[in-house]
C-alpha cells in the first residue's frame, strides 16, 4: 500500500506546474505588504548614504534636458519648436521603461538570499522593481509639470487624458517583458547584459530626440520601414505621451504624425492587447522556471 502511494506521489510531482493566474493574483494581493516593502527597499538602497536622496531622480531628466538641449540647439539644430518640452514628454516614459526593465531583469538574482529563505510569490520581485521606477517617474513628472508652468506652456486640455492611458499601457508592457527577462536571467546571466545593450538601441529607434514625422516622411507612411517603426510598442506609447503633453500647443501638434486623439488611443489599445498576450506567455515561463530558482542561485 505504501509503495502505491509513493508511486502516485512521484507521478504527480513530476508533472510540470501549471499557472493558475487568478490564484496567483490572489497570492500576490495577500503579499501586497511584502510588495510595498520591497519597493521601498529598492528606493532606499538606490539612494542610501546620499545627501540629495530622491532629488537625484529629478536631476536625471534635467541632465538629459541640458545635454540634448545644448547639442540639438547649438551643434545639431533639430528645428523642433519648444524642443525641451518635446524631449521631456517622451523621455520620462522611456526612463520608466528602461529602469523598470533593467531592475526587474536582475531582481531575482539580486535578491538571491531572500528567494532561497522566504516563501512568497516570486513575481513580487520584478513587480517591486517596476514599482520603484514608477515612484521615480512621479517625481520626474513633477519636474516636467513645474517646467511647463514656469514657461507657460499650454498643456491642459482633453489630450492630457492620453498621459494616464499611456502610463498604464507602459506599465503593462514593462511588466510583461520584465517578468520574462527576470526568469531567464536566473539561468542565463547574459540576459541582463543583453537587455542593457538593447535599451541603448531601443532609445534611438523611439522618437524621443527626433519627431516621428521625420521617419514617416522619409520612408512614406505606407512603406514597410514606416510600419516597422510604428510597430515598436514604445513608439506608440511615446507618441501618446507627446500628444498628451507636447501636442497641447498648435506648433507642437504639427510635429506629431496625427492631430486626432483617436489615432493614439487606437495604437495604445493595440499595444495593450499585445502586452496582455505577452504577459500571459512570460508569466507561464516565469512560473515554470521559478521552482528551480533557489537551486540555480
Amino acid at each position: 500500500m505504501a509503495s502505491t502511494e509513493t508511486r502516485e506521489l512521484e507521478v504527480r510531482s513530476s508533472e510540470p506546474p501549471r499557472l493558475r493566474m487568478l490564484g496567483q493574483i490572489r497570492a500576490i494581493l495577500r503579499h501586497r505588504e511584502v510588495l510595498g516593502n520591497l519597493t521601498s527597499k529598492d528606493l532606499k538602497v538606490k539612494y542610501k548614504s546620499t545627501v540629495l536622496g530622491v532629488i537625484w531622480s529629478m536631476l536625471n531628466p534635467l541632465m538629459y534636458l541640458l545635454v540634448f538641449w545644448v547639442v540639438f540647439t547649438y551643434f545639431m539644430p533639430s528645428g523642433i519648436p519648444n524642443f525641451a518640452v518635446y524631449l521631456l514628454s517622451g523621455l520620462l516614459g522611456y526612463t520608466l521603461f528602461s529602469t523598470g526593465l533593467a531592475g526587474s531583469t536582475g531582481s531575482i538574482v539580486d535578491n538571491a538570499a531572500l528567494v532561497s529563505k522566504v516563501a512568497f510569490p516570486r513575481e513580487i520581485l520584478p513587480l517591486a522593481a517596476v514599482g520603484a521606477s514608477l515612484v521615480n517617474f512621479f517625481y520626474q513628472f513633477l519636474v516636467l509639470i513645474a517646467f511647463l508652468l514656469a514657461i507657460g506652456y499650454p498643456f491642459l486640455g482633453p489630450s492630457l487624458l492620453l498621459v494616464p492611458g499611456a502610463l498604464a499601457v507602459l506599465l503593462l508592457f514593462t511588466t510583461a517583458l520584465g517578468v520574462g527577462t527576470a526568469a531567464l536571467n536566473v539561468r542565463y546571466r547574459d540576459t541582463r547584459h543583453l537587455i542593457e545593450l538593447s535599451l541603448v538601441a531601443w532609445f534611438w529607434v523611439t522618437p524621443i530626440v527626433y519627431p516621428a514625422s521625420l521617419v514617416l516622411d522619409r520612408f512614406g507612411g505606407a512603406s514597410v520601414a514606416a510600419k516597422i517603426f510604428l510597430a515598436n510598442p514604445l513608439t506608440a506609447i511615446t507618441l501618446a505621451f507627446q500628444r498628451g503633453i507636447y501636442g497641447g500647443d498648435a506648433e507642437g501638434l504639427k510635429q506629431l504624425p496625427d492631430p486626432g486623439m483617436l489615432w493614439y488611443w487606437y495604437r495604445l489599445g493595440l499595444v495593450a492587447a499585445a502586452s496582455l498576450v505577452l504577459l500571459f506567455l512570460t508569466w507561464r515561463v516565469f512560473f515554470r522556471m521559478s521552482g528551480d530558482f533557489a537551486e540555480e542561485l
